[in-house]
């Protein structure tokens, strides 16, 4: 299309462009009821089967057993970062957490305001360049829960596959930016967390999946809202809920389905990170800032010899309609986010540029 750019942002991204046109009828009309998604009262039967058709979809999608609770919440993984450990770690208890960027740093803060964190990782020291092997991970005695982040946008980093952890802990991942990116055993998981707006749909709603037998075990008094229980029973529908983004959500979660599903999301993906990193490998003038093994599919970091090319190769690449390409503010060089969205011929176009850059500035 002629009025649309490559997005690399971070997010909000990308998002399928046949979900956008079928949003674009469901703002006005959805479903032929004469009343658009936005509009229509979350009590009435029209969006309540909405909110059933995505929570089927994501099960479909990723296999996800009765035995677990799918979520659709408010407050972006931010909120999470709380919630779960006022929900299930107790003031004299510990929680693991493998540090592995500034996500995981913000989720052990807010863990420590309710019970005890143990930093069992990291790879501070490293400038967050790579994720730690699994003989680097020292656990503490019995925690309750081990929480890691699966790949982490500002640095380009990406556990490739879950650490092992001690028998008697279940394990809580914030997924937000490569969730449903690859095949995932969700069984693995106590709780599994994301912001929607990377790869699920638009910013505004955070999916949840939670063990249903956790659900009866908070450590403490909470608030109806933060209760994980409060939202399960009623179907994520206790109080008004994001319906423009679940609706979305469920649209992509079945687009997913028709580029066949989590494995071949898994091969595309693959495929559109591979054309960047090629390029870069190929050519001395840049540096990929993740260490080899630990390269995020979803975020390709990397810089050029100074901060001044860094600057003009972001201005140059906005000129040839490649947009969000800055890297994060607290780290600077650039970013590349393709997430399962981003079309691989935006890969092959920004590949072309990073030869013609390199070429007239090298």
């Amino acid at each position: 299309m002629t009025d649309r750019i490559f997005n690399f942002s971070a997010g909000p991204a990308t998002l399928p462009e046949e979900v956008l046109r079928d949003a674009q009828e469901a703002l006005w009309n959805l479903h032929g009821t004469g009343i658009g998604v936005m509009e229509h009262s979350h009590r009435g039967g029209a969006f309540t089967a909405v909110a059933q058709e995505t929570e089927a979809a994501c099960r479909a999608l990723a296999g996800i057993p009765d035995d677990y609770a799918v979520l659709f919440l408010q407050g972006g993984a931010s909120t999470q970062f709380f919630q779960l450990p006022a929900h299930w770690l107790a003031e004299d208890a510990t929680a693991d957490y493998l540090v592995t960027g500034s996500w995981s740093e913000k989720a052990a803060k807010e863990a420590r305001r309710y019970g005890k964190v143990h930093e069992a990782a990291t790879t501070r020291d490293q400038d967050f360049g790579v994720i730690p092997r699994q003989d680097q991970i020292h656990y503490s005695d019995a925690p309750t829960y081990v929480h890691l982040t699966s790949n982490n946008t500002i640095f380009g980093t990406q556990w490739v596959s879950e650490p092992e952890i001690p028998a008697e802990a279940w394990l809580a991942c914030d997924a937000s930016s490569d969730i449903f990116s690859r095949p995932i055993d969700l069984t693995r998981y106590g709780v599994l967390y994301a912001g929607a707006q990377k790869n699920l749909g638009p910013a505004g709603v955070t999916l949840v999946v939670v063990r249903r037998d956790l659900l009866d075990a908070p450590v403490r008094d909470l608030p109806t809202m933060l209760r994980y229980a409060t939202h399960a029973e009623q179907g994520s529908l206790y109080n008004t809920p994001p319906s423009f983004g679940i609706y979305v959500m469920g649209r992509v979660l079945r687009w997913i389905q028709e580029q066949g599903g989590l494995a071949g999301m898994a091969r595309a993906n693959e495929e559109k990170a591979q054309v960047l990193y090629d390029a870069l490998s190929e050519l001395d003038f840049y540096a990929c800032t993740a260490g080899e093994g630990s390269r995020s599919l979803m975020n390709i970091t990397f810089r050029t010899p100074t901060p001044e090319l860094d600057a003009a190769f972001v201005k140059e690449a906005l000129a040839a309609q490649l947009s969000g390409l800055k890297g994060h503010r607290s780290v600077g060089g650039m970013r590349a986010s393709i997430y399962n969205a981003f079309p691989k011929e935006g890969c092959e176009v920004l590949a072309s540029f990073l030869r013609d850059f390199a070429a007239r500035n090298g």
